[in-house]
């Protein structure tokens, strides 16, 4: 690998984290290691988690959170800090580490978009990672210096969805 490339999932439409797997499942047939840190997703029993338990120690996943950040969450404003605080110090340390090949921040966008994560601080791990490292960013609202940081950025745009006909999240659409 000659250069680690920088890639953001971002957009309001479904499939941000879906398309980061695709992309680590295919670095995992080339032959390279994946760790995926889920920034928000914390106690949820994803199908996903199932199957990559089966990719183990090439792909591994780790959940950081503790749910939901904004609307609905059981935390309180120091619990969130303290969580996501204690999350990127884990994620500096796993990406300065050289031991992956890939590193997926799954849902940092949100971080920095709440202003729980300084943009400086994620442009600052950005100019530190070890040059073949690559770093995926999933979630809304990414931040306009990360687009321009980017070397590929991808814009998921809900057309439709069925949940606002009512139906319900279903296993192995949504979880």
């Amino acid at each position: 690998m000659k250069k680690g490339l920088l890639i953001v999932h971002t957009g309001n439409g479904k499939g941000k984290t879906t398309a980061a797997m695709g992309l680590a499942l295919r670095a995992i047939g080339q032959g390279l290691k994946v760790l995926m840190l889920q920034f928000i997703k914390g106690s949820w029993k994803y199908g996903e988690l199932k199957s990559i338990k089966r990719l183990e120690p090439d792909f591994i996943i780790q959940q950081l959170g503790k749910g939901f950040i904004r609307s609905n969450s059981k935390l309180d404003d120091n619990e969130i800090k303290e969580n996501i605080s204690s999350s990127w110090e884990l994620a500096r340390k796993e990406i300065l580490s050289d031991k992956h090949d890939m590193v997926i921040l799954d849902e940092i966008n949100y971080v920095v978009s709440y202003g729980l994560l300084k943009v400086e601080e994620v442009l600052t791990i950005l100019d530190e990672k070890p040059e073949r490292l690559h770093l995926i960013m999933t979630g809304r609202d990414a931040h306009n210096k990360i687009i321009e940081r980017a070397d590929l950025v991808t814009e998921m745009k809900e057309i439709k969805h069925p949940y606002s006909k009512g139906v319900k999240a279903q296993k192995g659409i949504e979880f």
